[in-house]
């Protein structure tokens, strides 16, 4: 099975996306199955993970409708506020639901770079365990020595980094998100996201620009706890579906890492045949 494990949807006259404005010309528009499909099926993938747009309880019932009624979307990663007093009650209820498999708080965004280590989220992760959710890390590169810490207080929790942690590559930033991912990688059982890397590229769309990156969480996380993902539409800024899925193709010539890359891995982290 060829897995995108990063892919959204979404509806403007929802009006919750408040991150998704008419200056974002190429994305303000409405992208749903029927958009997604053919490239699906032009780059020979099987099912997809389709995750959370927007800071809403509403827009995660959005997206489960949307996987009931599309058999390729396989799992949904949702949306809880943490800091909620309804927190638990919609993680239980939302965690009933057989496709939801994840959820992401959208971290990036959250003026409060400590906002993920509060003692008062402490309840919100473990029942997370409980739940058997995984945690998508929406973070940057200035939230990785957190992350770490977060992840050392709950080693349980199954957590990947979504878009290796969104590293300058435009501007060559390198050294300390290399040294704040690899240790990510080495003291932790978390996984990462190859996605999200052509669109931090800016306006390169270079494999060599991406090479070192990609050696690097290549080097620390291994093949087997990467894992791919296309992150459309917003991919669509930088570049199509077929040449991200193509060129990441390419950085795997060993078809074993290849086939766990692109689909064995997530597959093993969000727990569905």
């Amino acid at each position: 099975m060829i897995v995108d494990a990063h892919q959204h949807f979404w509806q403007i006259a929802r009006g919750d996306y408040g991150w998704l404005g008419p200056d974002l010309k190429p994305l303000y528009r409405d992208f749903m199955p029927d958009d997604l499909a053919p490239h699906l099926a032009t780059c020979g993938i099987d099912a997809t993970i389709l995750v959370q747009a927007a800071p809403t309880v509403a827009e995660t019932d959005f997206v489960l409708k949307i996987a009931d009624a599309t058999p390729f979307v396989r799992g949904v990663v949702g949306w809880v506020d943490f800091t909620s007093a309804d927190v638990m009650d919609d993680i239980e209820r939302l965690s009933q639901h057989p496709k939801l498999v994840g959820l992401r708080p959208m971290i990036q965004d959250i003026a409060d770079d400590d906002w993920m280590l509060q003692p008062d989220l402490t309840a919100v992760f473990e029942a997370m365990i409980d739940a058997d959710l995984t945690f998508d890390a929406l973070v940057l590169p200035r939230h990785l020595g957190r992350l770490h810490d977060l992840l050392g207080r709950h080693p349980n929790l199954r957590t990947v980094v979504d878009h290796a942690a969104k590293p300058d590559i435009a501007h060559a930033a390198f050294d300390g998100w290399a040294r704040d991912i690899a240790r990510i990688a080495q003291d932790t059982d978390a996984y990462c996201k190859l996605s999200g890397l052509l669109t931090e590229a800016g306006d390169s769309c270079a494999a060599g620009d991406l090479a070192p990156y990609v050696t690097h969480l290549t080097r620390n996380f291994g093949a087997r706890r990467l894992i791919w993902g296309s992150d459309w539409p917003v991919l669509t800024l930088a570049a199509d579906y077929e040449t991200w899925s193509d060129m990441a193709r390419a950085f795997f010539p060993d078809a074993g890492e290849r086939d766990a890359v692109f689909g064995g891995n997530a597959q093993t982290f969000y727990r569905f045949a």
